[in-house]
């Protein structure tokens, strides 16, 4: 016996056999490469990150260490977490006490950290966007989002425009996460909660030269 599904189905496929969907050509206009000067691109990038309310500080290559070891004094942080590709050298400057992540250590330890550095894969200018994509220098999700302070390194000849700029740098296989600015949200009376699903405090040390 034929069943309606069978009747119902059995008919939309004749009709799409005397139809052939026609090929479309999916437009692409807004991959435009878009690209500016980088003051332009640095003044862009920092504004959107400092209307997100994350802390911006810029610098050469080799004050990355006195700028994160100045970030994590002013904060009180005496110990950080950093993934196990970070570059050593941006921690010389940092007095305090220095836990690498694996995967074997539980959210409630990454909890008792003050903060944790990682690097970063691509910025987009005109969101104030930083990806993560996972690499060795910036560890597993887990790590950027259970510390309090987050401490993220981008540099400048890494940060994009646009999106669809950005979005074409990153690694398609890879776990992305996008931040923009510091964890928060709103209940139903527009009260900001900060800190709720990620840190309360982002800073973000743009290098100038890299």
């Amino acid at each position: 016996m034929t069943t309606a599904r069978e009747t119902v189905l059995g008919r939309i496929r004749d009709a799409l056999a005397l139809a052939p969907t026609p090929d479309t050509t999916v437009p692409r206009d807004y991959r435009t490469g878009r690209t500016l000067p980088d003051d332009e691109r640095l003044a862009l990038f920092t504004d959107r990150l400092v209307d997100y309310k994350a802390q911006v500080h810029a610098c050469t290559g080799d004050r990355t260490a006195e700028v994160i070891a100045q970030v994590l004094r002013e904060r009180g942080a005496r110990k950080v977490g950093v993934p196990a590709g970070l570059d050593e050298r941006w921690l010389d400057a940092y007095d305090g006490e220095v836990q690498q992540d694996c995967a074997d250590i539980p959210a409630p330890r990454l909890d008792a950290l003050d903060g944790v550095v990682t690097g970063s894969a691509v910025g987009c200018a005109e969101t104030g966007t930083i990806f993560l994509d996972g690499s060795p220098d910036q560890g597993r999700r887990a790590l950027s989002l259970v510390p309090d302070l987050h401490v993220c390194v981008v540099d400048l000849s890494a940060v994009e425009v646009g999106v669809p700029e950005a979005v074409g740098r990153l690694v398609p296989e890879r776990p992305t996460t996008l931040i923009s600015g510091p964890s928060a949200t709103s209940d139903i009376e527009l009260e900001r909660v900060e800190g709720v699903h990620g840190p309360r405090s982002l800073v973000v040390v743009i290098r100038l030269d890299t």
